[in-house]
């Protein structure tokens, strides 16, 4: 079995996770070069944003590999997927800006646990029944 639906979005899912690395890299140069003890707000949130998304994307990988393996549709493959990607992004976008977009913060975190939600469930059900 080749999987392909999977390794489509991990590969998504990793650049999303390198445009937030490029905005850590960013802030940090840019409290370096301050001269006048820069406020590291923005740094941290920017490693916040980054570091929720490090929490949560390995496991949705993890559970959409488990269940492409398992021989769920590919549909389902693409819906776990879409849903994990749009949620992050939602989420990092509303966290990142100044003031925070509330409805994109908890839009994206609601979207990736649904994600995890039902993709455990689904996963445990097949390996149980």
């Amino acid at each position: 079995m080749m999987l392909s639906i999977t390794p489509l979005y991990a590969g998504l899912l990793t650049l999303v996770f390198l445009a937030l690395s490029v905005a850590v890299i960013m802030q940090r140069v840019a409290v370096e070069k301050a001269d006048d003890g820069a406020d590291e707000t923005a740094l941290n949130k920017s490693m916040r944003v980054q570091a929720n998304f490090v929490e949560y994307v390995p496991l949705g990988v993890i559970l959409m590999l488990c269940a492409e393996l398992q021989g769920a549709p590919s549909l389902a493959i693409h819906a776990m997927g879409a849903t994990l990607l749009i949620g992050r992004i939602c989420h990092g976008i509303g966290m990142s800006r100044t003031p925070q977009v509330s409805a994109l913060r908890a839009g994206g975190f609601l979207l990736t646990a649904l994600m995890l939600v039902l993709s455990a469930l689904a996963v445990l059900g097949h390996a149980l029944f």
